[in-house]
């Protein structure tokens, strides 16, 4: 199974704990781990092959920071969450599909549905956080078509084969760049807009289930109620996105649980 990080110095110990979920939880034979990153010093990747190398080939991808010039960036987001845009430009050209997954997620069950399922035509898996009314804001914001979802960018299932061909930087480049005062979470923007038509969706509650998310399907009325061991017994991964985080102080919600089995 290929799995696909992007990381800088001050994200390994999120990466750590997202890896010893993989390890525990993801149900593979045997991981191939490309690790997108620049900066990461000698010494940071001699300390995860010695915790993780036994199990997972790990493969380091140093990433020219010049292929990102004029890319906006942000106080909160640095030019790392780039890197997974350029993924299929990045990475070896045998691999044919890979899990990309933020940091800031854990694995709680078997990776193996999600990784097996098929694309049907689309260039990526992922799910959608928002709503009806918030969709059609970002439709608008973005410049997108109506029938476009908006795109959690955090778990990705990636078709490298049939992205190589349709991933162009100076398009991304050219339209960030454009869009400059539109974007609010820049990444996210930038996959909706330019592939957003190209996406599969997925179950958000089994696949990039936050405490917000888990906390609004449960507040409709017409929803059965999800409560945390339907999480534990059924979800697959857990994103702790947004502001809200378990290893934050001042941290509102019941999903942290599975952070601190990993942290």
């Amino acid at each position: 199974m290929n799995l696909l990080f992007s990381v800088n110095q001050s994200f390994l110990p999120l990466l750590g704990s997202c890896l010893r979920s993989v390890l525990k939880n993801g149900g593979a034979p045997a991981y191939s781990v490309y690790v997108l990153h620049s900066g990461l010093s000698p010494a940071a990747c001699h300390t995860l092959e010695s915790e993780f190398g036994h199990r997972a080939a790990l493969h380091f991808v140093p990433v020219d920071e010049r292929l990102f010039e004029g890319f906006p960036e942000f106080k909160r987001y640095p030019r790392q969450i780039y890197y997974r845009l350029a993924a299929p430009l990045l990475l070896p050209p045998e691999l044919d599909r890979i899990l990309y997954l933020d940091v800031d997620t854990v694995v709680i069950n078997p990776l193996g549905p999600l990784y097996d399922a098929p694309f049907e035509g689309a260039c990526f898996m992922a799910c959608t956080n928002t709503r009806r009314l918030l969709t059609r804001v970002n439709q608008l914001r973005l410049g997108t078509g109506e029938d476009v979802p908006y795109i959690n960018s955090g778990v990705l299932m990636m078709d490298l084969n049939a992205l190589r061909p349709v991933v162009d930087m100076d398009q991304i480049r050219r339209y960030a760049s454009e869009r400059y005062d539109r974007l609010l979470l820049p990444d996210q923007d930038i996959l909706t807009a330019l592939y957003g038509d190209r996406v599969k969706l997925m179950d958000s509650l089994l696949y990039n289930l936050s405490d917000r998310t888990l906390r609004l399907y449960n507040a409709s009325p017409g929803n059965p109620k999800r409560d945390l061991e339907w999480v534990r017994r059924h979800t697959v991964i857990v994103h702790y996105f947004g502001r809200n985080k378990p290893w934050k102080a001042h941290y509102r919600g019941v999903l942290g649980a599975f952070y601190y089995e990993f942290a």
